[in-house]
């Protein structure tokens, strides 16, 4: 398997059309721990919708791969991609069970952080999180990300407005 970065106990990759049925059982077998903070692509045609968003100008997506089997242990997406003066975009990850607190979701999310400010070239990256989402603080606040501000109403999920904190990273600055 090719990975674009490795560490610790995870990889990242881009994802592949033949990765649908594992990305899908994964993603069923989560549900609960997902819920009510986001709904991963639960079918083939949600999984193939998603591949479409991801393969746009504006966004890019990795999977979280376990270093040792291979097996798909989360994702990371990087949505509203902008260029110029902003060089920005905006962070959405989940861990997959049984994956979920073994370290793999931060493993993956800083390679994915890694790749964004070396080869693709952003210098800010913004993860709005609902309150209540205890674990993505944890991992936003272990990665060094810094809360920002809160926004009421933020995002549609789950058939309600949901009020969201915004953390941000930046790259680090050269020497």
């Amino acid at each position: 398997m090719r990975y674009l970065r490795s560490g610790g106990p995870a990889a990242i990759r881009r994802p592949r059309p033949t990765d649908s049925g594992e990305f899908v059982a994964a993603a069923r077998r989560s549900r609960d721990l997902h819920h009510p903070w986001l709904a991963a692509p639960a079918t083939p045609e949600e999984y193939d919708l998603y591949l479409r968003r991801i393969r746009r100008r504006d966004s890019a997506g990795y999977l979280i791969c376990d270093r040792a089997s291979g097996a798909i242990a989360g994702y990371v997406n990087i949505s509203g991609i902008v260029l110029g003066a902003l060089r920005g975009g905006f962070l959405g990850y989940a861990a997959f069970l049984p994956y979920s607190g073994t370290g793999h979701a931060s493993a993956g999310i800083a390679l994915a952080i890694d790749h964004a400010f070396t080869s693709v070239g952003l210098h800010r990256l913004e993860a709005n999180i609902q309150p209540g989402n205890e674990p993505s603080r944890r991992v936003a606040r272990k990665l060094g990300f810094r809360l920002e501000g809160f926004s009421p109403d933020y995002l549609f999920i789950d058939g309600a407005w949901r009020d969201h904190e915004r953390w941000a990273i930046t790259a680090p600055t050269p020497a």
